[in-house]
């Protein structure tokens, strides 16, 4: 193809473009271009073509660049759908999207997908033809899969990557949790300790990422107007989807992961509903896939419930700890405070005095010693009994 303003244009082979972008050559190409017809083009263009070709601002531009940490978000334009979910960075128009850093290991699936979603158009086309007396039925279903809206088919394609990528990161993270809280409550050492301190972080980290994206689809679903945003070929074709005889062939919506819709529900809302404001569709598509993450959320919370209570356990075996030592220090100063006492008695007696009662009363010394050490076992054993009496001490 030829140029286009300042970028090239390069059609590529689709056996390329998933496991060998990362060829020479390929990392200065940072969008795959993918329309309705499954055709794929890798763009060579700055973000001034890209802006013109989808007529977005530059702001929006900004929102999908890998460079800067915006939250995520799913925005309503004009003309496009711009598509920020974690690594997923997308313009969605009712024809074509453009991916962007197509090379990244996690945006593979994503290219995957959209390309199995997308080529089998034309090749049901011919299959219909050739089935068309063995297999009637499939050939409908087929059909009414592949009249869905492009935007939404793009878009499905977009929220079933990341809820299961991060369920998987989630899954990943309750395989090595609850081993190593396991090792913890059984061994206390810094070296498990520091492992679920890691990975408590990692768990941080990850629900924040989750709930941005719940966040994101919990506003759109609460706001019709921004879910109308998201209706291209309906603002495109500047009329509402259903008329008064009927519904639109594109109006039937696609399955989703988890809530697959019957389509004979969704041909008699098509049918009874004629306003051009209606977000049903794309209501129940946002619906499906806002239950996955908020699934996943769930299950965070959980690890996290799970974590903060093994925490306290931990504090409160630590504190026992803490109170047996407490005892202990107890015991040891009661003895020495009675030891200091017949240390005193000793030091008394073992000065260079002269006494006269030592010379004729030799047994004298046998009754201080005796005398002495009862007073000290006496005193020992009223302190001890003290302390268990005001619940110093366990009994």
């Amino acid at each position: 193809m030829g140029r286009e303003g300042g970028g090239h244009v390069v059609p590529v082979d689709p056996g390329t473009v998933v496991g060998g972008l990362k060829k020479k050559g390929a990392g200065a190409r940072s969008w795959l271009l993918m329309d309705a017809s499954g055709l794929e083009t890798v763009l060579d263009v700055d973000k001034y073509e890209i802006m013109h070709r989808v007529q977005i601002h530059a702001r929006d531009l900004r929102i999908i660049d890998p460079l800067l940490s915006y939250p995520s978000a799913i925005l309503g334009r004009e003309r496009a759908i711009v598509l920020n979910l974690e690594h997923i960075k997308a313009i969605i128009t009712s024809e074509e999207v453009l991916l962007r850093d197509p090379s990244d290991d996690n945006v593979t699936p994503v290219v995957e997908e959209l390309r199995r979603r997308l080529k089998p158009m034309n090749a049901n086309r011919e299959d219909q033809r050739e089935e068309k007396d063995s297999n009637v039925q499939h050939d409908i279903e087929t059909t009414d899969e592949d009249e869905s809206p492009f935007e939404f088919r793009a878009l499905e394609v977009a929220l079933e990557a990341i809820c299961s990528y991060l369920a998987a990161r989630t899954l990943e993270l309750e395989t090595a949790v609850y081993p190593a809280l396991d090792m913890l409550t059984s061994k206390i050492s810094s070296r498990n300790l520091d492992r679920v301190r890691k990975l408590k972080s990692q768990m941080t980290r990850l629900t924040a990422r989750v709930q941005k994206v719940r966040d994101e689809l919990e506003q759109l679903l609460d706001d019709d107007d921004d879910m109308a945003d998201l209706y291209l070929s309906r603002k495109l074709a500047g009329a509402s989807p259903v008329s008064g005889s009927g519904a639109a062939s594109w109006f039937l919506a696609s399955p989703t992961i988890g809530s697959k819709i019957s389509r004979a529900s969704r041909a008699s809302i098509a049918t009874v509903r004629g306003d051009e404001n209606d977000v049903e569709e794309l209501e129940m598509l946002l619906e499906a896939y806002f239950m996955q993450i908020d699934g996943t959320f769930n299950k965070l919370t959980t690890l996290r419930e799970y974590i903060d209570n093994t925490e306290d356990y931990i504090n409160i075996q630590l504190d026992n700890h803490r109170n047996q030592l407490i005892q202990l220090e107890l015991f040891l100063s009661s003895g020495t405070v009675c030891s200091s006492i017949y240390s005193l008695i000793a030091g008394i007696f073992g000065m260079n005095i002269p006494y006269s009662w030592n010379e004729e009363h030799g047994y004298m010394f046998k009754w201080v010693v005796a005398i002495s050490g009862i007073i000290c076992a006496v005193l020992f054993i009223l302190i001890i009994s003290y302390a268990r009496f005001k619940g110093l001490v366990g009994s």
